[in-house]
């Protein structure tokens, strides 16, 4: 087991330095100047940027250094917990991050949970129903979930139960109110994905042997499916959690855009026009970090539902650990 979670540790640090890396030279390669957009913040209105202030500002964010010097000082005060100082606000990186969290954490996480409740039970009924039409009708929905885009969704639910039916506010992020219809907007792709993946897994394993087995010693078909079907067939639906992870969180840009919430994708939106590339890079650092936090808590679920899976994976371990012979 110990063996097991170290590999799984390693590769969530080799994530975690990839995505920082890649993060670096994409933002560098930027044809633009995050100094000169910070200075000329009135909008472009022909006013000349004053070249002391560009080259005051550079030098106090190190970007007149060479970029190797740059990557690794950003590395290090990375590793340290410090992501750096925006160049529009001034405002430490980190505790930019951190004010908006809690409302995008919010937002993802109820609509995570709209997510697995409707996918789930979805994927659930349509493998578990006998009757054929209810079955295609219902695994027809995940596709079309998926296909559609998730600002439409959102301007469809403003225009239904805001303007139409004044339920649920338009837009702001007070109340739990406000949080209804960017939840809802959110599940809906997120939930889709769950439906399909679900489905057909529980499908598969609808037709594994001992199904047949279990059904000729007399157990019922709620039976099967809930004590055997869907233990096995959630190991699937596990595997894309770090997926749904990212899907929630790029979504979050656009939900909370048409929402008008202040939460990480809205500071995203803002800092992408800005060139804000601390900003930028500290978010896709946690982002990563998620991502990775997910992953390895998956894995370390993986070994309780199926042991198989950690004997496979130290079997690899073994025989790349032996000696080749001639």
């Amino acid at each position: 087991m110990l063996r097991y979670l170290g590999l799984r540790v390693v590769q969530a640090i080799g994530v975690l330095w990839a995505a920082f890396t890649i993060s670096f030279v994409v933002l560098f390669l930027l044809p633009s100047d995050p100094v000169s957009i910070a200075v000329d913040a009135g909008g472009g209105s022909g006013t000349p940027v004053d070249a002391a202030a560009v080259a005051e500002l550079q030098a106090r964010y190190g970007l007149d250094k060479p970029v190797l010097e740059q990557y690794w000082t950003s590395l290090t005060h990375a590793v340290r917990g410090d992501l750096g100082t925006s160049i529009s606000t001034g405002q430490p990186v980190t505790t930019a991050i951190l004010d908006a969290v809690p409302s995008t954490l919010a937002l993802a996480g109820f609509a995570l949970v709209l997510a697995v409740g409707f996918g789930g039970g979805l994927a659930f009924v349509a493998t578990y129903t006998r009757a054929r039409w209810l079955r295609t009708a219902l695994l027809s929905l995940p596709p079309l979930g998926v296909a559609v885009p998730t600002f439409w969704v959102g301007l469809l639910l403003l225009q239904a139960f805001s303007f139409g039916l004044p339920i649920f506010p338009a837009f702001g992020d007070r109340g739990f109110g406000s949080l209804v219809l960017p939840a809802i907007t959110l599940a809906v792709p997120t939930g889709a994905v769950i439906a399909q993946v679900l489905s057909t897994s529980l499908t598969t394993t609808w037709r594994q042997p001992f199904t047949a087995a279990a059904e000729a010693k007399g157990a019922s078909r709620w039976r099967i499916q809930t004590r055997h079907v869907l233990r096995l067939a959630s190991v699937p639906a596990f595997t894309i959690a770090g997926v749904l992870v990212g899907e929630l969180l790029a979504g979050s840009v656009v939900v909370e855009t048409v929402f008008s919430r202040a939460g990480v994708g809205r500071l995203t939106q803002t800092s992408v026009l800005a060139q804000d590339v601390p900003v930028v890079q500290g978010i896709v650092v946690m982002t990563s970090l998620v991502f990775v936090l997910v992953t390895l808590l998956v894995d370390i679920v993986y070994p309780l539902i199926d042991p198989r899976i950690m004997q496979r994976s130290n079997n690899k371990i073994e025989k790349a650990e032996e000696p080749a012979h001639v």
